[in-house]
């Protein structure tokens, strides 16, 4: 076995096949960023990830993950603590970078996600900043999808702006030859949900991820909505993968969280200079070159944790870390039944005279259905959007007599909730840009909870009639 106690190149790399009383023990459970690409794990289906990946127990250890509530750790001599501040040994020494109990979740997804690296941010919001400003800097651009989260949305395209970073906004639909011409000599990432939150519309993975890697940058995927469970974006050429572990990971409403997972397969250092953060020596870290130091493995979510975290501190509490961890232990149990009631009320919105449209890509005759099928063929998720006839005032009311739906700024939850996008979430874009996102505004975004699905049904059907009185 490697000796990864003397390795500084793999000073923070979990060694997943090592077992109390190994060399390396003590090494494994100090850092959990890292899911390891040699990993007995491996093999198990996502179901047993979702319950045990990320944390090993030794002999004699809790069980459950431990809440580690503290801000620092101590150590023996001045020298130890200088070794991680310089990067030369794993361990902790102020949880605004890192904690043992987020860094434990952080390598359960990692695992879920089939990627080598992950770590937790406080929001999703924080999840996407760090993605792109990891590699993207002032004077860089960058392409993504028009048709995102009206939140990240907002961030690329004002606050992100305002940082002298650009943004072109591509249809998901744009062909092979429109995508290409978005590209500039400084285009530094791609970006795009997997299912597009509210529009629902589902990216082509095979499309955007050959585009991105012939300009040479990365694809990043915020995975949000179909989850792990349903769709693993790295199979199909993501190199990072972001989520908002606020909405199916947790699936309580009980603490707001995000998460970034390397696919550990982009090759910094074939386009140098299109990365100098990676691939040039970080004069706050002595000189250190990530990718050099770290390799494809590591070098993404290292840069991200001792540069960024440290500098911005979005990270989670470990308390939330450890309700995230209860909601991914039962998340391939809720998803079955979130994609069940989903596409049951997609089914009865189709046929109802009230109704323009319906968007769910799990519904046969969905324009991203043969899509979605693709790549998410055993479900999708239980958000499911629609244009009521009579426009946004008929929207509203509809909204107002919902019994069991709660209107709530909230997305993907135990518990049915719905929202008008136009007026909440996507209400400081323009009607060209609500367009653009395919956000009308009689659009309605229902999102199915686990309640029976008779009774969402029967909900839902009420509403309506309220309309046509």
């Amino acid at each position: 076995m490697t000796d990864v106690k003397n390795s500084a190149a793999k000073c923070l790399k979990i060694r997943l096949t090592d077992r109390p009383g190994s060399d390396s023990c003590e090494f494994r459970k100090k850092s959990r960023h890292y899911a390891g690409e040699e990993t007995c794990m491996a093999s198990w289906n996502i179901e047993t990830k979702c319950v045990q990946g990320g944390y090993r127990p030794g002999n004699g250890e809790p069980r459950e993950v431990p809440i580690i509530q503290s801000t620092t750790f101590k150590y023996d001599t001045s020298s130890d603590m200088a070794k991680l501040f310089d990067l030369e040994a794993s361990g902790y020494f102020y949880t605004r970078l890192q904690n043992p109990t987020n860094d434990y979740v952080a390598a359960k997804i990692a695992e879920m996600e089939g990627g080598t690296a992950g770590m937790l941010t406080s929001s999703g919001q924080a999840a996407n900043f760090y993605s792109v400003f990891n590699i993207a800097n002032a004077g860089d651009h960058v392409i993504s999808s028009a048709s995102i989260y009206g939140g990240t949305f907002n961030l690329f395209n004002v606050t992100m702006r305002k940082m002298g970073i650009d943004f072109t906004f591509v249809s998901p639909d744009c062909t092979e030859e429109e995508l290409d011409a978005a590209f500039r000599p400084n285009t530094k990432a791609v970006f795009g949900e997997s299912i597009a939150n509210p529009a629902l519309t589902v990216l082509d993975f095979d499309k955007f991820a050959k585009a991105a890697h012939a300009h040479g940058v990365p694809l990043i995927v915020d995975n949000t909505f179909p989850t792990p469970v349903n769709c693993r974006p790295i199979e199909f050429g993501a190199d990072i993968v972001t989520h908002s572990t606020t909405k199916y990971m947790d699936g309580h409403g009980s603490a707001v969280g995000g998460a970034i997972v390397d696919a550990g397969k982009f090759d910094w250092m074939a386009y140098a200079d299109k990365f100098p953060g990676l691939t040039t020596p970080d004069d706050s870290y002595h000189g250190i070159t990530y990718a050099e130091k770290f390799g494809l493995g590591g070098a993404f979510i290292t840069k991200a944790t001792s540069q960024l975290m440290r500098d911005f501190g979005s990270i989670q509490a470990p308390q939330n870390a450890f309700l995230l961890n209860l909601g991914l232990e039962s998340l391939h149990v809720r998803m079955k039944q979130h994609c069940e009631n989903g596409l049951a009320l997609a089914k009865f919105l189709s046929g109802h005279p009230m109704v323009d449209k319906v968007s769910y890509p799990g519904l046969p005759g969905d324009a991203y259905y043969e899509v979605a099928q693709k790549y998410m063929p055993n479900g999708t998720c239980g958000v499911v959007s629609f244009e009521v006839k009579g426009g946004r005032a008929a929207a509203e009311k509809f909204m107002q007599n919902l019994r069991i739906f709660a209107i709530e700024t909230h997305v993907a939850d135990a518990r049915s909730c719905c929202l008008h996008p136009a007026s909440s979430t996507h209400r400081q874009m323009t009607d060209e840009e609500l367009l653009a996102a395919g956000v009308p505004g009689s659009l309605v975004r229902m999102s199915c909870g686990l309640e029976n699905t008779g009774d969402l049904i029967e909900d839902v059907a009420g509403a309506l009639e309220a309309i046509m009185k």
